[in-house]
């Protein structure tokens, strides 16, 4: 969907692609100067209130989609993804990443240059995922909601157990167990062109920051942090902590 700067009335843009419907869209990124953009389709199951049956199911629906703007084409680029959930473009526009929540991997699928048509694993995160952002020198910071735990690890290794779980536990349960039973906030900085890890930031006791989806540098060094289960944005003065 797009709104126009004024706002009225959205306008619907893509609902389907390849023959399959457009179920639980995600994050997108755009490429100005091909006047295209990607964003992820994290199941064709489930809507965005299930996501936590998607993670837990263990399915592997997941893609993620290339659409000109020109010719009003949608192009699968990468499928069978196990919750696609960030999504960004590199700087230069010859890459993008995904993140895929449930097996905590970074791709990287290339989509100009000589490898264009490939992907690779660009990162492997210890927790689940959520937003990627690049940063204005190009780097990224990726959003954790926690560290992986024994909880995670096991339904994630067993769909058979994260069913089972899913249809015994409420969904704030299962948010208690995934967190380990202490809700934190965790971001972590990427290289732009290795994938190495340059920093983390951790609010281990969750006194500050908790649930954090989203990590986003501005061009004056600060960073926004946004949760999408807790009403708070938080804002970190890079220059004050003597981050790089």
């Amino acid at each position: 969907m797009k709104v126009g700067p004024e706002g009225g009335l959205a306008e619907l843009v893509v609902d389907e692609a390849e023959g399959r419907k457009v179920m639980f869209a995600n994050q997108m990124d755009i490429d100005q100067e091909e006047d295209v953009f990607y964003f992820n389709d994290s199941s064709d199951k489930y809507h965005f209130e299930q996501v936590f049956y998607v993670y837990m199911s263990g399915e592997k629906t997941g893609r993620v989609i290339r659409y000109d703007m020109k010719k009003k084409e949608a192009t699968v680029i990468m499928d069978k993804l196990h919750l696609p959930n960030g999504l960004a473009l590199s700087k230069d526009g010859s890459f993008v990443l995904t993140c895929e929540s449930g097996t905590n991997t970074i791709h990287r699928i290339w989509v100009k240059g000589p490898k264009a048509g490939t992907n690779e694993v660009f990162a492997k995160i210890p927790g689940p995922m959520d937003n990627i952002r690049r940063t204005p020198t190009g780097d990224f910071w990726v959003a954790l909601h926690s560290k992986d735990s024994l909880f995670t690890r096991v339904f994630v290794s067993h769909s058979l157990v994260g069913k089972f779980f899913i249809k015994t536990l409420k969904v704030e349960t299962v948010v208690h167990l995934i967190n380990g039973g202490k809700p934190h906030g965790i971001v972590v900085k990427l290289s732009g062109e290795t994938g190495e890890i340059l920093e983390i930031l951790e609010d281990s006791e969750g006194k500050t920051m908790k649930y954090v989806s989203e990590a986003y540098e501005r061009e004056d060094g600060n960073l926004w942090f946004g949760s999408v289960y807790w009403p708070a944005v938080w804002v970190l003065d890079k220059s004050v902590y003597g981050l790089k």
